[in-house]
């Protein structure tokens, strides 16, 4: 076996205990070896992690010679910054969805990376979501014919705002899009490529809201729509993946188990880990030869922990990551084409 990749985590709010601390610790390749934070979950990343060596200054773990690569879970504000300080004491990098704020600061990013030849990749884990990686194999499988339409969602039901939420607040990086919305986006870019055009309707459902809330997108790629919505509003379940093709539908409701099922202390070592229950299988309704089926498909086992066991191996074969850095910046691309389409009413091309 290799040597283990030493790992520095920056942040120990949601992002960095839920989604990052407990799956880096789950993968065997892996050494979670430092958490940066200061505030008052510094007492709760030892609690959980005993042996990890716990910090106040972003400095000293950059300057520590052992450590391999450095996850960043900070607010999205301070994503370029940190992250080029990091490649500049060559360090490999992975940072917290989205990549940066704007696509200029992502193509600095990635020169920069290139330059001192590290691995620079987003965490983009939602391609590892059980639903999702299902949904990708029935448009590969071809079982619904060549597929005209995709429709996928994020809904919440929250009709209050969270105290001190970075992300409800009024500052660069804010809001939804940039949120929930770069998933789905990132989803879309992975299994149809780039849009030719972007329609966007953005705002605010929210009474007293000051970042939006709510979005609907619609990327065109010719044969294929597709629409991308959230709402913070929603009571009642809408469906999480429909794929409309010319030899049937799919449609799936409820959304991936890993997120709650890590928000309550499990990680990825459990047994059964990512596995969906019956109740939300998707339901496929298809024309095979002169047979129409309609019935549940298994959803796929979801695997955040192979998100970080491929950064390994890129790390270790000196090779691109599955979720590359170009692929993460034309997520923000086309967010910043949807906020000028959504604000002066018309469709815009992607460029």
């Amino acid at each position: 076996m290799s040597k283990k990749t030493n790992v520095g985590l920056i942040g120990y709010g949601m992002a960095g205990s839920i989604f990052h601390a407990p799956v880096i610790s789950s993968v065997e390749e892996l050494s979670l070896r430092t958490i940066v934070e200061p505030a008052e979950c510094a007492q709760k990343a030892k609690e959980r992690y005993p042996w990890v060596n716990i910090i106040k200054t972003i400095d000293e773990l950059l300057d520590d010679s052992e450590i391999d690569l450095v996850v960043i879970a900070v607010p999205n504000k301070f994503h370029y910054e940190l992250a080029k300080k990091t490649l500049l004491k060559d360090k490999h990098v992975v940072l917290e969805k989205p990549f940066t704020i704007t696509s200029q600061e992502a193509d600095e990013l990635i020169e920069l990376a290139k330059k001192r030849n590290r691995i620079l990749s987003v965490h983009h884990n939602r391609r590892w979501d059980g639903d999702f990686k299902t949904v990708k194999k029935v448009v590969e499988s071809k079982v619904l014919g060549d597929i005209v339409e995709y429709q996928a969602r994020f809904d919440r039901f929250r009709n209050f705002f969270m105290p001190n939420a970075w992300r409800e607040k009024p500052e660069n990086g804010s809001g939804v899009v940039y949120d929930l919305g770069v998933h789905l986006i990132d989803q879309a870019q992975h299994l149809f490529g780039l849009p030719e055009t972007i329609t966007a309707d953005i705002r605010v459902q929210r009474e007293g809201g000051k970042t939006d809330d709510s979005f609907l997108l619609t990327l065109d790629y010719g044969k294929v729509k597709v629409s991308l919505g959230n709402s913070m509003l929603v009571k009642e379940p809408l469906p999480h993946f429909v794929l409309l093709g010319t030899k049937g539908s799919y449609v799936k409701y409820g959304e991936d188990p890993q997120e709650e099922a890590l928000k309550n202390g499990f990680t990825p070592l459990l047994k059964g880990w990512g596995e969906d229950t019956e109740k939300f299988w998707g339901v496929l309704n298809a024309q095979i030869g002169d047979l129409n089926f309609r019935g549940k498909i298994q959803t796929l086992p979801g695997s955040y922990q192979d998100f970080y066991k491929d950064i390994c191996k890129a790390i270790n074969n000196n090779e691109q990551p599955a979720v590359k850095a170009i692929e993460a910046r034309n997520n923000i691309r086309i967010i910043e084409l949807a906020l000028l389409s959504s604000k002066e009413k018309r469709t815009v091309k992607f460029t």
